[in-house]
């Protein structure tokens, strides 16, 4: 094991000492930090979702920014606009939080199309374009967004297209009673009298260290090739069961294979492990793909999820 392994082992060790039965989101969190990728956070409320992001950019030596969305948020709220500067009749550009390295979209679901899409294209293309001018965003960018399931009244829902932008759609629950017992105490007081020491920040250039040594986790050719049938048997579904291909209208983008095998190797060299194992691309495949994939009308009208299918489709594509 490397001490960058050693050292975000530390981390995860550290955040859930205080994001208390929530280990899978800590997990999904890293490995969207150490993937380079992007993170949708779906859950009741008060299940720790914007605590969780928040104490992960304390540990990060890098600028955050926690963006509230309202049904009347703008797109120049996100991205920033041209301001007029009266005494000489010039613009110039007021950057606006988008240009932070983690972002922390709150509940993204509430804000408008326009806004939406705002965010998603910095998701995607890491720039802004204002006018006739682009602006990069920094090197480091990683957004976070939750969104809240309970409520439709004054949201907007995520089209298919944008939600692609997601390296991983993940939905938590409610803690188990141990959990609970130790949210409990803790906030009562009985487990600061030993508090946490405080974890010193990571640099920028260890994460993109960390990032590389990810990309060099070996991952056996029988693998690789288990990922692209999985994602091909989404597509077409007939080959394995035609009760799945009734259920099933569209598959996964490219992008699901790519996020795949990235997001596999992550959990590899999180996990410690010389090279991916079967396990690290099983335990990902619905956080990866749930919003990938398209359900038709008689699935939508049976009540069947994405996660249902695709329990339907582990079972059948043959694993080495």
């Amino acid at each position: 094991m490397t001490e960058l392994q050693n050292l975000f082992q530390t981390l995860r060790a550290y955040v859930n000492g205080q994001i208390i039965g929530q280990e899978r989101l800590v997990d999904r969190l890293l490995i969207a930090l150490l993937s380079d990728g992007h993170l949708l956070v779906e859950g009741a409320p008060g299940l720790a979702k914007t605590k969780a992001v928040k104490v992960l950019s304390q540990t990060i030596d890098a600028q955050a920014h926690r963006i509230q969305f309202t049904p009347d948020l703008l797109p120049s709220d996100v991205t920033g606009s041209d301001v007029y500067r009266p005494e000489n009749g010039t613009f110039y550009f007021q950057k606006g939080p988008i240009f932070h390295n983690l972002i922390l979209a709150d509940e993204i679901n509430r804000a408008p199309a326009k806004v939406q899409s705002a965010l998603l294209e910095a998701m995607g293309e890491r720039q802004v374009t204002i006018g006739n001018t682009t602006y990069k965003l920094p090197e480091l960018f990683t957004v976070m967004a939750t969104q809240n399931p309970i409520e439709n009244e004054g949201t907007y829902r995520l089209p298919e297209a944008q939600l692609d932008r997601f390296l991983m759609y993940v939905i938590i629950t409610h803690p188990d009673i141990e959990s609970e017992r130790k949210i409990l105490k803790l906030i009562q007081g009985e487990e600061k009298k030993q508090p946490l020491p405080p974890f010193k920040k990571i640099k920028e250039n260890v994460i993109f260290a960390a990032r590389q040594e990810v990309l060099d986790v070996p991952m056996a050719p029988e693998l690789e090739e288990y990922i692209i049938q999985f994602i091909m048997a989404t597509r077409d579904p007939g080959r394995y069961d035609k009760e799945i291909a009734r259920l099933l209208r569209y598959g996964a983008s490219p992008r699901g294979t790519i996020a795949l095998d990235i997001c596999a190797r992550a959990n590899a060299w999180l996990n410690g492990h010389e090279a991916v194992m079967p396990s690290d691309v099983t335990e990902l495949i619905h956080d990866v793909l749930r919003h990938r994939i398209i359900l038709s009308f008689d699935a939508k009208s049976e009540h069947v999820t994405a996660d249902q299918i695709l329990d339907m489709l582990v079972d059948r594509v043959p694993l080495p």
